[in-house]
């Protein structure tokens, strides 16, 4: 399903980032210690925490940095996985389960001191909130507070009854909410352009347009083929995630492609944006298929929450999401939508994510739909195993992930109509 671009593909991140830097693309036989394949968050925090180490480390994407899920998502970074915290629990037992969840929580916090420490902005803003529609879901959002609570000893959850919903979000959608303070929105293509930046710093090299064509598996490590050369490595890390296509076929059975998409519209009255969200938060519902949507610094809203199980993207994506935004915001019928993109999500049968390794051989994939800190939370984990720490990697790797029933046909279709019928659960 990969296509080769050479430009970012026209969301409202890359339209008003300004110029993107273009690093060169992979020419001739050069070594390395780590080579990693993949230029999302996942390769760039992995990169980025290895160089930092004094490796000698070479990254390499087949189109541009972040030009996927990575640069292309709703910019909202939420303490947590995809899956919520029970497969967590039933694989590993509560005591495991809490040392991963400490690692999501220091990830929160890294997301915030990481581009201080580099010097680079990521428009990052604090708080999140997680909004019900249903009563069934109110429930739902007082036993995850009480969960994170007496289970994980979180403390950042405050629970916000339907009658002060007005001082945090202007929509009459909603029953209720928490409001997370460890949760954050940014501008995840300057993230991952300020990751690259200090990857560089580090001494690392990066490669861009640059697709592997083939890996193979020597007696001294693992070399990389490219249009115009190759990399050879003494370990390899594997950060493709929905695209990894046929280069592992063993990986890529463990994925199903997911078509997401959303809009941006054109820059609101400022006083308008700000009573959007009072507190300037972000919001996402607890719906199985979620909005999700926050207002962005030039006083624009972002919102998302399509998805299609068989992998397209509808032509119109304004058109299609345009409904669902006015149902959050009804004063905002008829406004203007400027941007309108979508992509791909790597999702797992179980929603848990893929981290693991075999020999030297290291991989991060199956984020979901919810990669921006569960990304930094499992580079944390590849990059400590190859420095020699492997207890968080050994906790990856207690969790299950098969392969989608079905095969190449038929994965797809059984898992739509089985998505659909959660689908129809969330309008009863």
């Amino acid at each position: 399903m990969f296509k080769q671009s050479a430009q970012h593909i026209g969301t409202y991140y890359a339209a008003t980032y300004g110029s993107i830097p273009l690093r060169p693309s992979q020419a001739g036989s050069e070594e390395c210690q780590i080579l990693i394949i993949g230029g999302g968050f996942s390769g760039l925090h992995t990169a980025l925490r290895l160089a930092l180490a004094g490796k000698q480390v070479v990254l390499l994407e087949a189109s541009r940095l972040a030009w996927a899920a990575s640069g292309r998502n709703g910019g909202q970074a939420l303490p947590g996985w995809s899956c919520d915290m029970p497969p967590f629990e039933k694989a590993l037992g509560l005591e495991r389960a809490r040392l991963l969840w400490d690692s999501m929580t220091w990830a929160a916090e890294e997301m915030r001191e990481l581009p201080l420490r580099h010097g680079f902005d990521i428009d990052y803003r604090s708080g999140a909130i997680y909004t019900a529609v249903l009563p069934r879901r109110v429930r739902q959002l007082q036993e995850s507070l009480e969960e994170a609570e007496q289970k994980y000893g979180y403390q950042q959850l405050s629970f916000i009854p339907k009658q002060d919903l007005p001082e945090w979000i202007a929509s009459p959608r909603y029953l209720a909410a928490l409001h997370d303070a460890g949760g954050a929105h940014l501008n995840p293509l300057k993230l991952a352009q300020g990751l690259a930046a200090a990857i560089e710093a580090a001494g690392g090299r990066i490669y861009e347009q640059s697709q592997v064509l083939g890996y193979r598996e020597t007696g001294s490590g693992y070399v990389a083929r490219t249009a115009h050369g190759e990399v050879r490595g003494d370990v390899l890390v594997l950060a493709c995630n929905a695209y990894i296509d046929g280069l592992d076929r063993t990986l890529s059975k463990r994925l199903l492609p997911v078509g997401s998409y959303q809009v941006a519209t054109a820059p609101l009255d400022p006083e308008l944006a700000r009573s959007l969200f009072p507190r300037g938060t972000c919001a996402i519902d607890n719906q199985f298929v979620p909005d999700y949507f926050r207002v962005t610094p030039d006083h624009r809203l972002l919102f998302g929450g399509g998805c299609t199980y068989l992998g397209g993207i509808p032509k119109d994506v304004p058109a299609a999401t345009r409904p669902y935004l006015e149902r959050v915001f009804p004063q905002l019928r008829g406004v203007q939508i400027d941007y309108g993109w979508g992509g791909h999500i790597d999702c797992t049968m179980h929603r848990t994510p893929d981290v693991g390794r075999q020999g030297q051989k290291y991989w991060l994939q199956g984020f979901s739909g919810h990669g921006i800190l569960p990304t930094l939370a499992a580079a944390r984990a590849v990059s400590d195993a190859i420095l020699g720490d492997e207890q968080l990697l050994g906790l990856y790797q207690g969790l299950s992930n098969p392969r989608f029933p079905g095969g190449d046909l038929l994965a797809a279709p059984i898992e739509a109509v089985g998505k659909a019928w959660y689908r129809l659960r969330d309008t009863i």
